[in-house]
């Protein structure tokens, strides 16, 4: 079985699985598999990030003798990317049962280009750089952003702020940014918009070193684009 977002031509899959490069992220042992991430390049040079998956499965109603992780993963960045959310582009989604029914599954990816991580663009000295009013409006972005996912119902599942990136372009407080959002892999839709929103929002503010003030300004982003704010905080 082949998965892929155009009708592959014979032996696609296999022509990207053989492709290797530096790893980003080790392959890890969970969900009865393994997963990694690996830097490649296109043959115009271009940089590709390459999820590589052996028998890294997840289960749910609609599929209950397991999926690999990254068609759930496929489908977010889709429906993010229609959303008007920064995520990556996809190159190539595909996955296959070899002979002893083992999945192997691939999503490359192309780099959000001039994107840096939010943690390391304030490590850097973003914030002096830009200017205090200027970095109000980023957090706030911030907010924006996720609020525009959980009115959808859509839940990243795993917020931290290393998952969130930003690039920006010019100098000082006259410079102008864009934010954008990674690794959706375990993103899932929820019953209702608050639920989603409530369940990110507790887990960005505990996985994240911002201060209180900054803090408000991502509450401040998203209850104005979200129409409400969460209450239990």
């Amino acid at each position: 079985m082949t998965a892929a977002l155009h009708s592959p031509a014979p032996g696609l899959f296999e022509q990207w699985w053989q492709q290797q490069g530096e790893w980003v992220e080790e392959p890890n042992s969970r969900r009865g598999g393994t997963s990694g991430v690996q830097r490649i390049r296109n043959n115009e040079g271009s940089l590709l990030y390459a999820k590589r998956q052996v028998g890294h499965i997840y289960h749910s109603v609609l599929h209950p003798f397991g999926r690999p992780t990254v068609l759930r993963e496929l489908n977010a960045l889709k429906h993010f990317s229609r959303l008007g959310i920064n995520v990556p582009q996809v190159v190539y989604c595909g996955a296959e049962r070899d002979a002893d029914h083992t999945w192997r599954a691939l999503l490359v990816t192309a780099e959000l280009k001039g994107f840096i991580e939010i943690d390391q663009w304030h490590a850097a000295g973003g914030r002096e750089r830009h200017g205090e009013a200027f970095h109000q409006k980023v957090m706030q972005a911030v907010g924006a952003m996720i609020a525009r996912m959980n009115n959808a119902r859509w839940q990243h599942n795993c917020l931290y702020s290393k998952h969130v990136f930003i690039r920006v372009e010019g100098e000082g407080a006259a410079a102008t940014f864009d934010v954008g959002m990674l690794d959706l892999e375990k993103s899932r839709r929820r019953l209702t918009r608050k639920q989603a929103a409530r369940h990110d929002l507790r887990q960005l503010r505990r996985h994240s070193s911002w201060s209180e003030a900054d803090w408000q300004q991502v509450i401040y982003g998203h209850s104005t684009a979200f129409g409400s704010a969460i209450k239990g905080l």
